[in-house]
């Protein structure tokens, strides 16, 4: 369906690596390291979503909403990163 709508598309689904008890090591390694890049990803949408409440945009025109993005992602790095930054001063 994707190759359909964008030719340029790549597909970054998750395939099944165990088939009748066979393992295919090859798309079990794809998947982890596809899961490593979405689990890092996800973490810090959840922590602009749920700590700092960015589920809809409160503002109108986009200046103000980006900007209001740009602090969240910033203040999420911060979030983050606070027990390395704490450990650091002390």
């Amino acid at each position: 369906m994707i190759q359909q709508c964008v030719s340029q598309a790549r597909d970054f689904t998750q395939r099944r690596c165990r088939w009748r008890g066979q393992v295919d090591r090859v798309e079990q390694e794809k998947n982890r390291r596809k899961s490593k890049v979405r689990a890092k990803v996800e973490h810090v949408i959840g922590v602009i979503k749920c700590v700092f409440g960015f589920t809809k945009v409160r503002y109108r025109g986009l200046a103000k909403n980006t900007h209001r993005l740009v602090v969240t992602c910033a203040l999420a790095n911060l979030f983050l990163m606070r027990r390395r930054l704490a450990a650091a001063v002390a």
